[in-house]
Parts: structure tokens; C-alpha cells; sequence
């Protein structure tokens, strides 16, 4: 029986992290983007080697030093582009070996930038997480180091939420709290693995 792969994906300060969790309590295997990218930045990552002939600035000890990598994205418009063409792929491979080894009827792919990186085409269904405007941005700014600048910086290299929203098989609105994101997250799964079983 084939697995159904589902894409997580919204805009920063969206819920994401929260969603996938619920998603992982409830027993669906989760591949997780973000946590991909960390282990390639990590000392003798592939990824690591790939950023250092780049940007060698970035390299540490301990691997890729994000602060480094965050601020230089914010001032050389032309590097997270350059980065992106080297990470992508490694990115690519690393979903790949998770869904080759995946036999349950429900996965999911927690990928913040679905479809600025035409991560929607290894996905069966898409889910977008959103909330108002208002929302996220005091969800972002209190974050720790996040500054209005930054935040309209990333905003503005990501796909819409309305866009997204439009382009979504599912959406959850994360401001309605807990239970019901978590309601909504357990309603999803069961119509997709009654479908999977049909």
C-alpha cells in the first residue's frame, strides 16, 4: 500500500514546529526539513563542506555558524540563492532516503519552504498552517535576536500566505489555540488514512 506524503508548510511564525508535533504524538512519522539542515551544518557535515567554499567566514568548530550565515544573508542578496543551490539537493536526498525507508500509510514532510523549493512535487497533499498577520508578527518578534528588519526580510523571501493558502489541500489556523489545532491535526489524519486504506 502506498504511503501518502503530506507537506507541512506557512509562513514563519505560522505554528509549523507545533503542528508536526502533533503529528508525532499521534504516531505519523515526521521528516523534518529544518532539523535536516542542522545536521548537514554540523562539523563534517556535507553541508558544512559545500557552505565553506562559499562563505568560509560561516565555518566554526562546531560546523556552520547560523548567526554568521543569518546576518550575511541579510546583507548579500545573492547568497541565499548560491547557499540554497548546494543545500537543496542534500536536502533532496536526505527526503528521499526517508521515504524509501517509510512504510507507514502516513507521513509527513514539515518543509518551511515548500514551495519556494518545489518541495509540493515529492508531496501527495499539502497542508498550510497559518494565522493573522497580527499574530505572527508577535509570535516572530519574540523570538530571541528577532528585530522588525529581519522579520520583514524573511517575510519577504517567502512565498505569500495567501498564496500558499490557495495552493493548500488542508489549512489550519494556529490561532485558534492547542485543541483545536491539535482537533484539527488528528481530523486530517483520519481522512487520509481512511483514504489510504480505501
Amino acid at each position: 500500500m502506498p504511503t501518502f506524503r503530506l507537506g507541512l508548510t506557512g509562513s514563519i511564525g505560522m505554528g509549523k514546529s507545533t503542528t508536526a508535533n502533533f503529528f508525532r504524538e499521534a504516531g505519523v512519522p515526521v521528516w523534518d526539513a529544518d532539523a535536516t539542515v542542522h545536521a548537514l551544518y554540523g562539523p563534517g557535515g556535507k553541508g558544512t563542506a559545500a557552505i565553506a567554499d562559499i562563505l568560509p567566514g560561516a565555518i566554526t568548530a562546531k560546523g556552520v555558524d547560523r548567526k554568521i550565515l543569518r546576518k550575511a544573508f541579510l546583507s548579500d542578496e545573492t547568497l541565499p540563492a548560491r547557499i540554497e543551490s548546494v543545500i537543496h539537493p542534500l536536502v533532496a536526498e536526505h527526503r528521499a532516503a526517508f521515504l524509501t525507508a517509510s512504510d507507514a500509510p502516513l507521513v509527513l514532510l514539515d518543509i518551511p519552504l515548500l514551495f519556494e523549493t518545489g518541495g509540493e512535487q515529492a508531496c501527495d497533499g499539502i497542508l498550510v498552517v497559518t494565522a493573522p498577520p497580527s499574530v505572527q508578527r508577535q509570535r516572530v518578534l519574540d523570538r530571541e535576536g528577532m528585530t522588525e528588519d529581519a522579520f520583514r526580510k524573511i517575510l519577504a523571501r517567502q512565498t505569500p500566505d495567501a498564496d500558499k493558502r490557495r495552493r493548500a489541500d488542508f489549512i489550519i489556523d494556529t490561532s485558534q489555540g492547542l485543541e483545536p489545532a491539535r482537533d484539527a491535526v488528528h481530523s486530517i489524519i483520519e481522512a487520509l488514512t481512511k483514504e489510504t486504506h480505501a
